[in-house]
């Protein structure tokens, strides 16, 4: 795999938007990683006709199985879909994805430059590249992104501050969010907050702020996070269960099968029903409340291996509970469950090649689903807006039908 930088930039439009979801866009990529993405920098336009908006740009670090033709053919592809339309050298545009640094590859063709040229002299790119990555070396002028980001220092060039909520469909309501700490849970914990729900927090292990540490693998565990959580809110009004036993990372993924079943069983499965039936109740006493479950999209038409058997029937359980707690709790409080796909988490960042193309062969989309789309349907079947939504199983798996 080879490390490449790639620069952002926007004057048009919606820039801070545009750039995030550039950067999902790169996330969601097969045989593609981010690992790492600067802070969103504002800067004025610079060789551009008058007039000419001011720009935010940005710059992410990858890691990718791509030559550098095909990973500019790709940037270019991306700036297409944003509206980008290439007309004059400098005008004004939706997204601009440039190709920084590629290696140490030098390279001048008439399809390609590396290192990108006058990125030397452009501090609106040295000051995010010297953000992540400091001890870069250009390869042509032999200096570090520091010296040179040191020698060209433009106080113009600001950080830009996002906007402070991206909405408020949660506003004023109380969540517990089980599994919060990474991945999939963490991003739903996140897209809660930035539509104003006030959020308690769950892992194995302790954090500061309004977070409870449980071990869902045994009951009185699961009791005591209820009670608490339900104390420290004074009633919630969403519950995301979302916990679940990570079998295929870490010291499990060597786990004999009947080990994984009992992990799953135990979490995935038993605490899921004994919290949703205890909080539920609760819930529906209360007049209120809504409650999403995470299953599997091929829970119902099955994956061949140990792990589709032991993810097929955990999340399938799942998904009859949560249609039958649904029928239980109407009307006062509902309960929906979010089946995704191909999302990529932790073992899907270091998945290898063969998964890679699985993704791109199976998915009607191309590419990977991230936990912040699993969020963003949760945030709907939580908010007033799907008040009619409830016993349902909600597929966020970029179209694939098995």
């Amino acid at each position: 795999m080879a490390t490449a930088y790639i620069g952002l930039g926007s004057n048009l439009g919606d820039r801070w938007a545009t750039l995030q979801a550039a950067i999902r866009r790169l996330r969601a990529e097969p045989g593609l990683r981010v690992t790492k993405f600067s802070s969103i920098y504002e800067s004025r336009p610079v060789d551009c006709p008058p007039g000419s908006n001011d720009f935010l740009n940005a710059v992410v670090e990858i890691q990718t199985d791509r030559t550098p033709e095909a990973l500019l053919t790709f940037l270019h592809a991306i700036e297409a879909k944003s509206g980008r339309i290439r007309s004059d050298l400098n005008s004004p545009r939706t997204l601009d994805l440039d190709l920084l640094l590629y290696d140490s590859v030098v390279r001048n063709t008439p399809a390609l430059a590396l290192p990108h040229p006058r990125m030397h002299e452009r501090g609106f790119v040295l000051a995010p590249l010297a953000e992540i990555a400091p001890a870069a070396v250009h390869p042509v002028v032999h200096k570090s992104i520091r010296e040179l980001w040191s020698n060209k220092a433009d106080p113009t060039i600001r950080p830009h501050i996002g906007p402070d909520r991206m909405g408020n469909r949660l506003e004023g309501l109380q969540a517990l969010i089980t599994g919060s700490t990474s991945g999939i849970g963490a991003a739903i914990a996140t897209a809660f907050q930035n539509e104003g729900a006030t959020v308690i927090t769950h892992g194995r292990t302790l954090r500061d702020g309004r977070h409870i540490a449980a071990d869902l693998s045994l009951p009185e565990e699961c009791d005591r996070l209820a009670e608490q959580a339900w104390s420290l809110a004074g009633g919630f009004d969403l519950l995301v269960l979302n916990a679940g036993a990570d079998t295929l990372t870490g010291a499990a993924a060597n786990w004999t099968f009947e080990q994984k079943l009992d992990a799953l069983l135990a979490i995935d499965v038993k605490a899921t029903m004994r919290l949703a039936r205890d909080l539920g109740a609760r819930m529906k006493a209360r007049g209120r409340g809504a409650i999403v479950t995470i299953g599997w999209d091929q829970a119902e038409t099955g994956m061949e291996g140990d792990s589709g058997q032991l993810f097929g029937a955990a999340k399938a359980a799942i998904m009859g509970f949560t249609r039958s707690l649904a029928r239980s709790l109407s009307p006062e409080a509902r309960v929906n469950c979010i089946a995704p796909g191909w999302i990529r988490t932790k073992w899907g960042e270091t998945a290898s090649s063969e998964w890679q193309d699985r993704v791109r062969r199976e998915t009607p989309m191309g590419i990977w689903g991230l936990p912040e789309d699993v969020a963003e349907a949760a945030v709907w079947l939580a908010s007033p807006n799907a008040v009619y939504i409830t016993g349902q199983i909600i597929r966020v798996n970029g179209g694939a039908i098995r």
